[in-house]
């Protein structure tokens, strides 16, 4: 399946401050979520089903990343 990112409304954290190296996620059609790298908003996005997502920010919450 190809998700189309092109129309997509990107945002970022409420806690990101004003420089340009964030990542950034949209919202997608069939609640896929969209990430790219702010500093590059015309290049690739990785485009995650709803599960995966959801398995990620739960290993964020629960710490599974912190160094």
């Amino acid at each position: 399946m190809t998700i189309d990112v092109s129309g997509a409304k990107w945002f970022k954290s409420s806690r990101s401050g004003p420089a340009k190296d964030c990542v950034e996620v949209a919202w997608l059609a069939a609640d896929y979520v969209g990430v790219r790298d702010s500093k590059n908003p015309d290049g690739p996005a990785l485009v995650f089903t709803p599960g995966e997502w959801s398995t990620f920010t739960r290993g964020v919450k629960d710490g599974e990343f912190d160094r």
